[in-house]
């Protein structure tokens, strides 16, 4: 601690109390700067400041206090110090009884001013006033800086490793970060300097993510333990609360791949040339010692400046206005002005070798910066700012971390995880693996040209291998992954790549890149058959039940042109002029029961005939006649033009409402893939209920692979949920497969990488640039229809019809048709021709015959014409 004293108005005095193991380096550093500062006239004119050492044992914290009253005398100006928070108590005691300002240089919680004015007031029933400046930042300013920069870094959980519980305040932020559950933190208590089992215990449990809340001077001791270990790899990222980090030679870690990264609190630009004396400096080269350029200064020699600086500003404004008096614990004689004193210095803003200086009413700092540091190949580098006022800033160029990102790809090796599924990955054939000795050249497939792309452009190697286990990665009920997932969470690859889905549980413990196929869910089923031709198949426009109708209709329609023309006066014959005289009319144009049947046939197959109807009565029912048949015609030549062009093929299921309102036909999916999770967290109710059924059938549903369930559907009634992109590439391959209904949802296969991978960033940039170049789509086009393979026809989503060429079978039977009516009418005309030969054999026979025929005919229209007649003459 340092006490600041003034004499005979011209002398001021500093009393400075430093813990004996730092004593020297810290009072040489407190000379240093008050002889800079005395031989500045400017300043101070006509005053002198000296120092006056108090040096402390780490067990005398009880005499503290005697000390400072015993020392404290007439021309104390201030007290400075100590660096350790846990003489702060007894320090702020002093200074608030004596009212001799205090200038604190050491970490103090916000709490503390209150916590001891209140211990003051209930002992002596005095009000006491706060005294003390605080130029180290408030822990609570620290906890959210801390904060903000894990929240920057995206990390999903991280652990602790602290070895003071009195730290705990200032990193209340950080624990805060896993009330909410998103974050998931884990606290390690080190004691007796015991890191090595904390930092095992971290590497046991998978942990990529450590905040070190550590002493300076173990930073490069802990960070050699993780490199032991295998910790210090691109996925493993540490940031330290320490504002020294800048003092520690991370020489070692420079070209390592961990993340490493702090805050700093000094300002370089502040520090050139001003801490270092040169004896010092020449003294370090004599005792062998060799720097290129001056150390870095420490935070605490940086915040002992700014506190003389301070003080230095506040007695050039009260300039002589300040008085001395009496002091003393004992008899509780405080500093008259110590109250103006202290309101001077609360009041003094400036630029300070740790930046803007500035207090609040209560004497904490605020306004204060903090560079954000990170371990770079060239040293430590500034990537942000950090205020209280406005948070995180980040300063770097993104073209320059980009840069760096691609640099370290550059010859880089990385190990790829995968999984078999045409045409995304394959085993070549033996004949052509023998052409290459590359390892990768065993497979062949879309993601490995895909993969060939990416190299030729960001200059890494691949190796790739198959996923232990088969699978693409699930949950299972304890929250343990399995697939490919779990290689990546293990970090035993580097890459997973396949038609590997994006999703929501995946994305919380692996990152992936930007997707380079969209795509959806969708139905794989069998085409159905088709049904058999036969030779009667042109009356298939119409029902059955139509064609009897029609039937019927034709019968009744025809006895009825019968009756009207009987009863219907107007629409008999005139008589023949060679039969006048005679009672005998010609029925040759008249509507016989045969003429009518003939009339309403023609007139059905929209043909004439030399019979005209005369009266209103039978023109009213021909007319009703021909609309009809017009209307039936019209409607059997159009559905008959379909039948000719289209064949529909009826499918038992048509979209997902079918398959989940049935149960003939069982559907399922891959047991460990993205399908399986979108059913079984879908809360659309046609969903949920196909989730049902699918998790409890038995036998399972659930296949191992894509080509289990293809084999499953061509083999029973089964229906498969799986990817468009699949779908397509067997349909297109397999005449028997075919598509049903569009899709279920919406998604995308993507790369993935372990969570917190440099690498996701410029692999999204690539796939970005191949998808705008084309290459993405002429991937796809290679592989699902490359040129020489005959693939299945097209088949129409919109209708889901096929077209046909018309064949024989479509036509055999309409040629039958017209053999059985040549062949009927010859029949006919032999009949006609024996009938007519018997006729003209046994005239006599068929003349009275006929002529009976007539005479009754004849006797029969008189007499219901001669009825008429009396009708209407009545």
């Amino acid at each position: 601690m340092l006490k600041f004293r003034c004499i005979s108005r011209l002398h001021c005095h500093e009393l400075g109390l430093f813990d004996i193991d730092e004593a020297d380096d810290y009072e040489r550093h407190m000379r240093y700067a008050l002889d800079t500062l005395n031989s500045n006239r400017t300043i101070l004119p006509r005053k002198r400041l000296f120092a006056q050492i108090i040096r402390m044992m780490p067990d005398e914290s009880f005499h503290v206090a005697k000390k400072v009253c015993s020392q404290v005398d007439v021309g104390t100006l201030a007290l400075l110090g100590p660096y350790l928070p846990s003489r702060l108590p007894v320090v702020h005691s002093a200074s608030a009884t004596l009212a001799v300002p205090h200038v604190s240089t050491a970490p103090a919680a916000v709490k503390l001013q209150q916590h001891l004015q209140q211990r003051v007031r209930t002992r002596r029933r005095v009000p006491r006033s706060n005294f003390s400046l605080f130029l180290y930042p408030p822990d609570r300013d620290l906890g959210k800086a801390y904060r903000d920069i894990v929240a920057s870094r995206g990390w999903k959980s991280f652990t602790l490793i602290y070895d003071n519980p009195r730290s705990l305040p200032r990193l209340l932020h950080l624990l805060m970060m896993g009330n909410d559950g998103e974050v998931g933190v884990t606290l390690s208590l080190v004691e007796d300097g015991e890191y090595r089992n904390a930092l095992k215990d971290v590497s046991r449990r998978g942990e990529t993510n450590v905040v070190l809340d550590v002493p300076t001077e173990s930073i490069v001791d802990i960070l050699s333990m993780a490199q032991t270990f295998g910790m210090m790899t691109e996925y493993h990222n540490y940031f330290i609360t320490s504002l020294d980090l800048h003092i520690v030679d991370l020489q070692d870690f420079q070209h390592g791949r961990a993340n490493i990264s702090g805050f700093r609190l000094v300002q370089p630009s502040m520090t050139s040339g001003v801490f270092v004396p040169r004896e010092w400096y020449l003294g370090d080269i004599h005792y062998g010692k060799m720097h290129k350029k001056a150390p870095p200064v420490k935070t605490q020699v940086a915040l002992l400046y700014d506190s003389i600086q301070l003080l230095s500003e506040a007695l050039q404004m009260v300039n002589e206005s300040i008085k001395f008096a009496s002091r003393s614990c004992s008899k509780l004689q405080p500093w008259p002005q110590g109250k103006m004193f202290l309101n001077f210095l609360k009041m003094i803003k400036f630029e300070g070798m740790t930046g803007f200086v500035k207090f609040d009413s209560d004497g904490y700092r605020q306004n204060f910066t903090l560079d954000a540091m990170e371990l770079k190949r060239n040293g430590l580098s500034k990537v942000a700012v950090w205020d209280s006022s406005h948070g995180l800033h980040f300063t770097w160029n993104y073209s320059v971390a980009y840069a760096e990102m691609i640099q370290s790809l550059k010859n880089r090796t990385l190990k790829v995880t995968t999984i078999l599924n045409p045409p995304y990955m394959m085993v070549k054939k033996a004949e052509d693996q023998s052409k290459n000795q590359e390892q990768f050249e065993q497979y062949e497939g879309y993601c490995v040209d895909l993969l060939k792309e990416m190299s030729k452009i960001l200059g890494f190697k691949f190796e790739l291998r198959l996923v232990r286990d088969g699978s693409y990665g699930t949950k299972d009920a304890r929250g343990i992954w399995n697939g490919m997932v779990r290689e990546l969470i293990d970090k035993e690859a580097d890459l997973a790549i396949a038609d590997f889905t994006i999703t929501y549980e995946r994305e919380q413990v692996v990152d992936f890149t930007m997707p380079f196929m969209n795509l959806g869910i969708s139905i794989l089923f069998r085409r159905p058959a088709k049904r058999p031709h036969r030779l009667f198949w042109f009356l298939r426009p119409l029902s059955l039940e139509v064609w009897l109708y029609m039937a019927a209709a034709y019968t009744l329609v025809s006895l009825l042109l019968f009756a009207l023309s009987r009863f219907s006066p107007y629409e008999w014959p005139e008589p023949y002029a060679e039969c006048e005289g005679v009672t005998v009319h010609a029925c040759r144009k008249c509507f016989s029961v045969h003429n009518s049947l003939w009339f309403t046939v023609g007139s059905l197959m929209r043909q004439s005939s030399e019979l005209s109807p005369r009266a209103s009565s039978t023109r009213v029912v021909a007319a009703t006649w021909w609309f009809f048949t017009l209307i039936m015609i019209s409607s059997y030549t159009a559905n008959l033009a379909a039948f000719l062009t289209v064949e529909r093929m009826k499918s038992p299921i048509e979209n997902a409402d079918d398959l989940a309102k049935q149960t003939a036909i069982e559907y399922g999916c891959v047991r460990s893939g993205s399908t399986k999770s979108f059913f079984q967290s879908s809360e659309i109710p046609v969903y949920k209920k196909m989730w049902s059924t699918i998790e409890s059938a038995r036998p399972s549903v659930f296949t191992q692979s894509n080509s289990e369930g293809v084999a499953r559907v061509l083999g029973d009634d089964y229906a498969f949920l799986m990817e468009s992109t699949s779908i397509e590439y067997e349909t297109a391959r397999d005449c028997r497969l075919t598509q049903i209904g569009g899709l279920l949802d919406s998604k995308g296969y993507g790369i993935a990488t372990p969570q917190g991978s440099p690498y996701a960033i410029p692999f999204s940039s690539v796939i970005l640039r191949l998808q705008e170049d084309g290459v993405l789509q002429a991937l796809k086009n290679r592989w699902w229809s490359p040129p020489g393979l005959e693939l299945c026809p097209p088949e129409d989503k919109r209708t889901g019809k096929v077209t046909n060429e018309l064949s024989l079978v479509n036509v055999g039977g309409i040629f039958l048709v017209l053999l059985l009516g040549t062949g009927a009418a010859i029949v006919l005309v032999v009949i006609e021709f024996i009938t007519k030969s018997n006729q003209r054999r046994f005239p006599l026979l068929f003349s009275e015959k006929k002529k009976i025929k007539q005479i009754s005919i004849t006797f029969w229209e008189s007499k219901f014409l001669d009825q008429m007649m009396t009708i209407n003459l009545r």
